[in-house]
């Protein structure tokens, strides 16, 4: 791959991982609630999910997601029902007093909050998409596709985990201005209610006019 096309992804990697959406609401959410070490579990989950989507659509497979309907929409759905859940549940959390020497409030194991992190990027169609109109634009037929495909995907698996750890680190200063229940209970509405929006939003995507 060439330095003049690797450079080119690279602004686009920041501009997508950038880019507000469900990942970034996570890591905002977590990093509030539990600070940024623990929400480290939560970002390594959203790139595991993000690198299934790299690969969904290195292989092509993104491809048929587009063009079958049945399968985006089942993907469709399971993404968006997912979204709405944990947005859901952490609507209705309660408020806690934070104690920047004690775990509060409770943030379950690593592992709960990584697999929270893949399935919010595993089942998002729009990164699918998305991946599957960008990457072509950056790979050539002249050089091996599975080199490219990796040089690709570990510059944008680079460049989202510093951008979600930024979104984290940024909620998590707040922290110490929210040290009440009721403020607590007031970000838990906000940051669940943005979820849900995010996840009734993806019932609205539609596939490419190509594709259908």
């Amino acid at each position: 791959m060439d330095l003049h096309t690797w450079m080119a992804y690279l602004v686009a990697a920041c501009i997508i991982a950038v880019s507000p959406g469900s990942g970034a609401v996570l890591s905002m959410s977590h990093g509030l609630s539990y600070g940024v070490r623990k929400t480290s579990a939560t970002i390594l989950g959203l790139q595991l999910g993000l690198l299934l989507i790299l690969l969904i659509a290195g292989a092509g497979v993104g491809s048929l997601l587009i063009a079958s309907e049945t399968a985006f929409n089942a993907v469709k759905i399971v993404g968006a029902c997912y979204l709405i859940y944990i947005g859901f549940a952490q609507w209705r959390a309660k408020g806690g007093i934070i104690d920047t020497e004690a775990e509060q409030p409770a943030s379950g194991s690593w592992q709960k909050r990584a697999l929270s992190g893949f399935l919010t990027n595993a089942t998002n169609p729009k990164g699918i998409i998305f991946m599957v109109a960008v990457l072509p634009q950056f790979m050539t037929t002249e050089r091996p596709l599975w080199l490219q495909l990796l040089i690709l995907a570990a510059t944008t698996l680079a460049v989202d985990t510093v951008v979600m750890h930024g979104y984290a680190g940024s909620a998590s200063v707040l922290r110490r201005l929210l040290r009440d229940s009721r403020a607590m209970r007031i970000q838990n509405k906000v940051f669940g209610g943005l979820l849900m929006l995010v996840g009734m939003g993806l019932f609205f995507v539609k596939r490419t006019q190509s594709a259908a």
